[in-house]
């Protein structure tokens, strides 16, 4: 049952009412993140490095200004052409995984290249940057804890511990995204107008919260996560997610997904999904695809906004998918 009546965003009359609009949604999202530390551009350090097949590979980490270090990889393509991918990694209860996500072959049973995802950007000639986000990878003890907890441990722990600051996880994990596109801009082989962010699952999440967050970003393209609030409650789906989704107060607030997707209008967004996947229910797909497709009307830029349903594909990030990916960032960035 819930306890907030079912609501949609009302469409805009014209783009002079979108643009008003839009200026208070991110502000609102912005005081639902809570009490963020203050933005700032991360010195990281590169602490090795070793050459690969078409590209170099960089560890590197840096301070997020919270007491904590971040931890990332960046992919420098042997001949860089400028454009650099932001890479958000999934959950699928891999702590362990987390950055390394972009040298896995595999990503559930779907996936059928031998070429990992983050070699296959890099070797096309994009700058790649991973982190690993709170309880993942080698965060998967940096809780209130410390050794004594870890991966799904430190997840919950830090989940109650960012509330009582007033923040949440999910704001966090986001802010951490933040500094790395903050890095990776200032990077001198990153053109600053030819930056995109991408990820699966959980990383499809965090790639459309900080696109429509920060419009330095140049091309939105979440993959396996196009999920309505509303409708996936409704589905009694809300299991399906871990704590690190739930952002306090976004409903109350009258807000769901498609207001984030729609503030990444006009620039070029694409969306890839499975019309089976339980975790972004069909109905919500539908729902947020038909308002994002309005707004991006209202720029006379509908093929700025790509939205892929998969049929007969549940929670899987296909070769397929991956295909479509790489034709729209070639054709944008």
């Amino acid at each position: 049952m819930s306890r907030i009546p079912a609501f949609t965003l009302p469409q805009p009359a014209d783009r002079a009412e979108w643009e008003a609009r839009r200026v208070l949604l991110r502000a609102t999202l912005m005081q639902l993140m809570g009490d963020l530390p203050p933005l700032f551009t991360p010195r990281a350090t590169v602490v090795d490095s070793a050459s690969r097949d078409g590209y170099l590979l960089e560890k590197i980490e840096f301070a997020n200004g919270l007491d904590d270090t971040v931890y990332g990889y960046l992919l420098v393509p042997d001949q860089p052409n400028g454009a650099a991918v932001l890479y958000c990694h999934y959950h699928g209860g891999r702590y362990e995984l987390g950055k390394d996500e972009l040298f896995q072959e595999v990503l559930w049973e779907e996936w059928g290249s031998e070429t990992p995802r983050g070699v296959a950007l890099a070797q096309a000639g994009y700058i790649v940057l991973a982190i690993d986000s709170y309880a993942f990878g080698e965060r998967q003890h940096q809780g209130p804890a410390g050794s004594r907890e870890g991966s799904r441990e430190t997840e919950h722990a830090l989940f109650k511990q960012f509330l009582w600051e007033g923040r949440s996880l999910w704001s966090m994990m986001v802010y951490d995204d933040w500094l790395a596109l903050n890095y990776l801009l200032s990077h001198p082989l990153v053109e600053p107008d030819r930056v995109a962010v991408t990820g699966a699952s959980m990383g499809g999440s965090r790639a459309t919260w900080l696109a429509a967050l920060d419009e330095r970003i140049k091309i939105a393209a979440p993959v396996i996560q196009y999920t309505r609030y509303q409708n996936l409650i409704a589905s009694g789906g809300l299991n399906g997610h871990s704590f690190y989704y739930y952002v306090p107060g976004v409903l109350h607030a009258g807000l769901d997904m498609e207001a984030l997707t729609a503030l990444v209008a006009p620039r070029p967004q694409i969306a890839l999904v499975g019309d089976q996947d339980k975790l972004s229910p069909a109905d919500g797909i539908t729902q947020i695809v038909d308002f994002t497709r309005a707004i991006y009307a209202l720029y006379d830029t509908p093929d700025h906004f790509e939205p892929h349903v998969y049929t007969g594909v549940a929670h899987h990030y296909t070769t397929t998918m991956f295909a479509d990916l790489l034709a729209f960032l070639k054709k944008y960035l």
